[in-house]
């Protein structure tokens, strides 16, 4: 007979890791579910944590570069051990990943190892990993033998995520996707990028500071990372644009691929016509797909979109009562953070709890140079809504804290409704972007002023100041820089 659970869990990301334990808090016997070795999903096995631990290498190998302009060293590139800077990621991620593990085991979460289906909506089926011997695996007893490989829960929650999308086009010995690319089995001489997007971007500097001496970015959109206020991607085209051997072709799309001995030819075609561009390796990192197929959804009759996004409503249930989604499986946009807080929404709501996924402010981060934080309304979102508009900036040029650190490049841009004051949207380009949104989200969240963010007192000299100066000028009177003609 199954064995039966109030809640099962069905992926162990970012999302779904969280909802187990926040289920265990509520008192629910639950199961996760997990297919692959490791708990803790793309994000920690191959995407956030080790993309940002490759990103700070980076730029601490840049900063050693620079830092003979203070006094500091000879100058130069320092020299890169690939083999210990692999070894140190891996370390970051198997601390994490551990971590998750035993806070499966302290909260009486039962893992089971296996690829999990619906055989409807309230009984899972689990096969097994090729080979595994036992049903089982690490942080529960898991399902231990051919005879108890179905599960029944009163509630499940689906959180399988997404995957990257690929071009059938383009296969070969040196494609890469981001999980290769994080692989650091070496750092390309040559690489070219296809897309613009937020992994191309944040790997394509990243590999720009770890040796990677050409890099190639095809987008094929006008401009780089579609969907982002234009006054916050034009430093980032700036500061790539004036790196040595960096050539971005945007509205090119890629249209051919072949591998040559050790060389891969990509070839392309945009405004300036077809080209071919030689290189070591080509990422691939065009957006993402969800993984729906081959969940049952059908026989469970869960609806999708046409995207196969799994549809919910704001307490996270699907149109199945006892199935719920969380996470990159029901949408854009793809953010770890929005799977956590949907997974806190949904393992409330099956307990019972007043719970919704009623979020005014979904902070975003972009970690490329410089960084992008971004949270609320674009100028051009706050427009199309016919809202009138009272818009602040500050350089972080004038910024003493960013002087003093030579980190100089970007602003903070404030945008408020005229009439009412109210603080819609806050856009940041520069030195710890991805930090100093955290305000901005609160501020909005709280349904904040723009006046309320300038009255509150900020620390001299810090970054944050710009946030504050930004919002002075959206007010009309920011202090250190020239009156706008308004």
């Amino acid at each position: 007979m199954p064995r039966s659970f109030d809640a099962v869990v069905i992926g162990a990301g970012p999302g779904g890791y969280v909802a187990a334990i926040r289920l265990a808090q509520l008192g629910k016997k639950t199961a996760i579910v997990e297919r692959w070795p490791t708990l803790g999903g793309v994000c920690l096995n191959w995407g956030c944590i080790p993309s940002k631990a490759v990103i700070h290498a980076g730029e601490l190998r840049s900063e050693i570069a620079r830092a003979a302009a203070y006094g500091i060293g000879t100058g130069g590139m320092a020299p890169l051990d690939l083999a210990k800077l692999k070894a140190w990621k891996q370390g970051i991620v198997s601390k994490l990943t551990g971590g998750i593990s035993t806070l499966m085991k302290a909260n009486g979460i039962e893992v089971v190892r296996g690829t999990a289906r619906l055989l409807g909506p309230t009984r899972v089926h689990v096969e097994p990993p090729p080979g595994s011997g036992t049903r089982g695996g690490s942080g529960g007893a898991g399902i231990a033998s051919p005879d108890d490989n179905e599960i029944d829960a009163k509630n499940v929650i689906l959180a399988t995520g997404a995957r990257p999308i690929e071009l059938p086009f383009l296969k070969g010995q040196r494609i890469w996707t981001s999980k290769e690319a994080l692989d650091l089995d070496e750092i390309p001489r040559r690489l070219a990028i296809i897309g613009g997007g937020v992994i191309g971007l944040e790997l394509g500097c990243a590999f720009l500071k770890l040796g990677t001496e050409e890099l190639t970015i095809v987008e094929m959109l006008p401009d780089l990372l579609p969907g982002t206020d234009p006054d916050l991607v034009r430093p980032v085209r700036r500061a790539l644009k004036e790196r040595k051997g960096v050539a971005i072709l945007l509205e090119t799309k890629a249209a051919g691929y072949e591998e040559k001995g050790a060389e891969a030819r990509l070839k392309v075609d945009g405004k300036e016509g077809p080209k071919e561009i030689v290189c070591d390796r080509v990422l691939v990192a065009i957006g993402f797909r969800p993984n729906s197929e081959d969940l049952g959804l059908a026989d469970a009759g869960v609806a999708l979109d046409k995207r196969g996004h799994v549809i919910v409503d704001q307490r996270c249930r699907t149109n199945v009562p006892s199935i719920y989604a969380i996470g990159d499986l029901t949408g854009a946009p793809y953010l770890a953070h929005r799977a956590s807080k949907q997974a806190m929404v949904a393992a409330e709501v099956i307990a019972g709890e007043p719970s919704a996924f009623d979020v005014q402010a979904m902070p975003a981060a972009i970690f490329c140079d410089p960084e992008i934080g971004t949270v609320g309304m674009t100028e051009a979102q706050a427009k199309e809504k016919g809202r009138e508009l009272s818009i602040g900036t500050f350089p972080f040029s004038v910024l003493g804290r960013a002087i003093a650190q030579d980190q100089t490049d970007g602003l903070v841009k404030v945008v408020a409704d005229k009439a009412s004051g109210l603080l819609l949207g806050v856009g940041i380009v520069g030195p710890r972007a991805s930090d100093l949104i955290a305000e901005a989200a609160l501020a909005i969240e709280m349904g904040a002023l723009a006046e309320d963010l300038a009255l509150t007192v900020h620390a001299h000299p810090t970054f944050p100041e710009a946030l504050l100066e930004a919002t002075e000028d959206a007010l009309g009177h920011a202090i250190h820089i020239a009156k706008k003609k308004r």
